[in-house]
């Protein structure tokens, strides 16, 4: 289905702008820093199920009051996402 076909305008941004960069650079950093550079990498098998590793806690991160004091997976879980539909996150 295109946005178009349900009444929404495609917005695309430029592929390089100095915003969305900036945005991405900070969060591979983040994530380089925190989690990936202390994870051993002797191999491409370890390294990927590490990468998994790294970015699988989120779901499960301590409650937060926006999310009624659920974990982000339980949330959805109970249908209170009206994005899930659209993101189709699991």
């Amino acid at each position: 289905m295109f946005s178009r076909d349900i009444g929404l305008k495609a917005v695309t941004p430029p592929v390089s702008s100095p915003q969305r960069n900036g945005m991405v650079e900070s969060f591979v950093k983040t994530r380089k820093r925190d989690d990936m550079s202390r994870m051993p990498k002797p191999d491409v098998t370890t390294a990927l199920q590490n990468r998994d590793i790294a970015f699988d806690p989120y779901p499960e991160s301590p409650p937060h009051g926006a999310l009624k004091y659920r974990s982000p997976r339980a949330f959805r879980q109970q249908g209170n996402c009206k994005t899930e539909a659209l993101l189709d996150v699991r």
